[in-house]
């Protein structure tokens, strides 16, 4: 309903001023995507407007209308005037408020910026990363990967389950990958210290750390639709843990990935599918692979 209220007061400005939205087949037009965050649990609400160019006429008093809506928090304008349909540009500034909104799930409070990664179900993604930790079968002592990390949503779940071990968290964009270091600050020292970020291509890290001998007892895999690539999946079976952890929002990739890696000494033990979104056709899934012993105590 929040969400509802944002766009209704942003259209009715748009109308209002006469300001067009875009026209993808002539590429003119000012308003391209009318972007909106809202934390589930804290109310907080971030409007990110998309735009063909730098200035939304007038936008002093669309902020003051957006002032009244409860919880808004933040005001972002994004320029993207490119031929795509990637929604965001790379020119991302905020105008108006904090550079984030906070939300939670399963008493980890995160930082959530315009281009960060965040489930849009929270109440389901608390039992999807609840299944996920489940089937990591952690003791408390082991290393972990995770490969995707985003703002560190599954890291940090996994961060409080090794309280004598490590959590490595790896993404390709760089405000995400500054949220996550921010999320584990905040979780306090000890974990912070067991925590590590960093910014990179999810093939590329997972290569280097293999060269390196690095051998974690865990990896957490929760890519995009596309699945992951070779590289990464190739440099998973160098690093050899015992067990993979396959997060997915697209089945059919993961039983894709799932199927290489079963040629490589995997072998898929148990599949979870979590409905994050009812009444449509997708689903998310949750894999576990076990390698050599390990499996048989599955």
């Amino acid at each position: 309903p929040v969400i509802n209220e944002v766009l209704a007061v942003v259209m009715d400005f748009l109308r209002e001023k006469g300001i067009e939205g875009y026209d993808e087949e002539h590429h003119s037009g000012l308003v391209r995507h009318i972007f909106i965050r809202r934390g589930y649990f804290t109310g907080q609400v971030m409007v990110c407007l998309v735009l063909m160019k730098e200035t939304l006429p007038e936008e002093a008093v669309l902020l003051e209308r957006l002032k009244k809506v409860e919880g808004f928090t933040s005001l972002y304008i994004s320029v993207n005037s490119r031929r795509t349909n990637v929604i965001l540009g790379e020119d991302v500034r905020l105008r108006f408020g904090k550079a984030y909104i906070e939300d939670e799930i399963g008493g980890v409070r995160y930082q959530i910026s315009p281009k960060s990664f965040y489930q849009v179900n929270p109440v389901q993604t608390q039992k999807l990363y609840a299944r996920a930790l489940d089937f990591a079968g952690l003791q408390g002592h082991e290393t972990v990967w995770d490969l995707y990390c985003g703002i560190g949503t599954i890291s940090l779940f996994l961060a409080k389950a090794v309280p004598q071990g490590k959590v490595v968290g790896v993404e390709i964009v760089p405000e995400a990958i500054e949220s996550a270091k921010a999320n584990a600050a905040r979780m306090g020292e000890a974990v912070a210290a067991k925590s590590r970020f960093f910014c990179a291509d999810a093939g590329q890290a997972a290569t280097q750390l293999a060269a390196e001998g690095l051998h974690p007892d865990v990896v957490m895999l929760d890519p995009p639709r596309k699945g992951c690539d070779g590289a990464t999946l190739s440099a998973v079976v160098r690093m050899a843990p015992r067990r993979v952890v396959y997060v997915s929002c697209n089945p059919a990739t993961a039983a894709r990935d799932a199927a290489w890696l079963e040629q490589k000494g995997y072998h898929a033990e148990k599949v979870q599918p979590v409905d994050l979104f009812p009444r449509t056709k997708h689903c998310e899934c949750v894999i576990v692979l076990s390698k050599g012993t390990d499996a048989a105590s599955l």
